[in-house]
């Protein structure tokens, strides 16, 4: 790599995470220097994330240069990195369709972007938008590595993976590093003490080892730890990020399943028949499982937004603290050949062997300046790989419903997904799934909208 980095950020209208990203990046002394190309289709908020970025800038008192671009093609122009996080569709109208129409029919979901039918659909309307940017890579950065932000990610993964192969990408996520977080303070204990080894896919990965470094050198496991906090009640805490969301769901699984998932309890209540039940609030109650908090949380970041956007305007500098993402470690690697490790989202190439061939897996993977270099985890304990399987199913059928434009697999996605089928049955996912696509119309490529 010739120069500073050029790095291309697609969807920076997202502001607040777009600051958090380049705040990281512009810190690390490598990358000070970079040219941030920020793109977003809402002239509005890409000036506002414009002023945000020079205001990084200026305040870390850096050489980098900041473009803005409402064009996509412009903005990648010779990037070496393509950092992407959009959300197609938006909270109005596509968000409200994907949780309003189920529940006409009797399905809540929480977050509704990963799984279920709400990740479904989500993913029927973002992964051609994907697409769409890896075809202009090809043609203006073929070299670039795409770190991959958005959501559902194993499904948009898989469809990168499987059209674009040459475009080189990884999926990227702070569950993995978040949680370990959260169990370190449940544990009280400082988390540059926490060891572990994680594997699975995006948002059902489990912590195969958890430890805390002794003095000595050696690691104690901390899971008799968690177990027993579990059962005499002291855990989980309270949860400091999102108060209104106990951490129930994941402490059961892991008394149940004998290990820790990595995603938030109020995610995983919906990639499982177990917790969201008609006709039972005793165990919507029992586990605080907050039914629609995803809709909660983008009315709330609405309500916020014009107060945050004016603040970050207003200030002619602002405190920066360093984000738990990714992205500007894989960066600071690749251009000095520093070694990390993160956890990637990537194609499993006899990655975790208990799992398909070719679906996406979530690994540790070494960064350096020959790129990502996953990391072999071989085979996962049975059950955990029974689970994760029910979530690859409606995974690959989604994927296959667009790489074939068959509707059907559609229907057959909705069919195998866990917590719609222990819900409905297959003449009522059938309608859901004709009135989700003719709520969704032209949010939705053509084959997808036509029955």
């Amino acid at each position: 790599m010739q120069g500073y980095p050029r790095i291309a950020f697609i969807g920076a209208g997202s502001t607040v995470f777009m600051k958090n990203l380049v705040g990281d990046i512009l810190q690390r002394d490598a990358l000070k220097d970079a040219h941030i190309a920020l793109m977003d289709i809402d002239a509005l908020r890409l000036e506002e994330a414009c002023a945000v970025a020079h205001k990084l800038v200026s305040t870390l008192e850096v050489p980098a240069t900041v473009s803005s671009h409402v064009d996509q093609r412009e903005a990648l122009q010779g990037a070496d990195f393509v950092i992407v996080s959009f959300n197609i569709g938006g909270y109005d109208p596509c968000t409200i369709n994907d949780f309003e129409v189920p529940k006409k029919f009797g399905l809540r979901q929480t977050i509704g972007d990963t799984l279920g039918i709400g990740g479904i659909m989500r993913g029927l309307r973002t992964v051609p938008q994907l697409w769409n940017l890896c075809s202009d890579m090809q043609d203006l950065c073929p070299d670039a590595l795409l770190l991959q932000y958005v959501n559902p990610m194993a499904i948009n993964m898989s469809a990168i993976n499987r059209k674009y192969p040459d475009i080189r990408a990884v999926g990227l996520c702070h569950s993995v590093q978040g949680t370990a977080a959260q169990l370190a303070g449940d544990l009280d204990i400082p988390l540059d003490r926490i060891r572990y080894r994680c594997a699975g896919i995006n948002h059902l990965a489990f912590y195969l080892e958890f430890g805390e470094l002794k003095p000595d050198g050696t690691v104690r496991d901390l899971y008799p730890a968690l177990l027993k906090g579990f059962a005499d009640g002291s855990l989980p805490k309270p949860n400091a990020y999102y108060p209104r969301c106990p951490n129930i769901v994941r402490y059961e699984v892991m008394h149940r399943l004998g290990y820790f998932v990595t995603e938030s309890s109020e995610h995983f209540a919906e990639y499982v028949p177990w917790f969201i039940k008609q006709g039972r609030p005793d165990l919507v109650k029992r586990f605080g499982i907050p039914l629609d908090e995803y809709m909660t949380r983008c009315i709330e970041q609405i309500e916020d937004w014009e107060q945050q956007s004016v603040s970050l305007g207003d200030a002619e500098e602002f405190e920066i603290e360093p984000s738990e993402e990714y992205a500007s470690e894989i960066i600071n690697s690749m251009v000095t050949g520093d070694a990390s490790v993160i956890y990637g989202n990537v194609p499993n190439e006899r990655l975790i062997t208990s799992l398909p061939e070719g679906c996406t897996v979530e690994v540790p993977c070494l960064v350096d300046g020959m790129g990502i270099q996953p990391t072999h985890v071989g085979a996962l304990p049975p059950q955990l790989t029974a689970l994760i399987q029910t979530n690859v199913n409606v995974q690959e059928l989604t994927v296959a419903a667009l790489l074939d434009e068959r509707r059907e697999h559609i229907y057959h996605a909705a069919m195998m997904d866990p917590h719609t089928a222990a819900e409905l049955d297959l003449s009522t996912i059938v309608a859901l799934v004709d009135n989700l696509t003719e709520a969704h119309g032209d949010w939705l490529p053509g084959w997808a909208r036509s029955a």
